[in-house]
């Protein structure tokens, strides 16, 4: 007797799967990115601040917590920063 798979065929089959992984790899590692990159550029230009530490801080947020957590950071620094 033949094994069932547990969940049944995937749809699309495994091509679909590695473009889902390939998109969740682009929207978890590169969106985080991305945003620290603007957090440092407008830190830069601002007196006081500490530019390194907001980018270094969107980029684990973003990578440990998730994009929320990056997305957290960078309200946090939109509100804190505000002048």
């Amino acid at each position: 007797m033949v094994p069932l798979p547990l969940f049944g065929p995937i749809p699309g089959g495994i091509e679909l799967l590695i473009v889902f992984f390939i998109f969740l790899l682009i929207f978890s590692v590169l969106l985080p990115v991305g945003m620290a990159y603007w957090v440092y550029q407008d830190a830069k230009g601002r007196r006081g601040t500490d530019e390194t530490l907001w980018a270094l801080a969107t980029v684990l947020a973003g990578l440990f917590v998730s994009v929320f957590g990056a997305g957290a950071v960078l309200l946090l620094y939109v509100l804190i920063e505000r002048e």
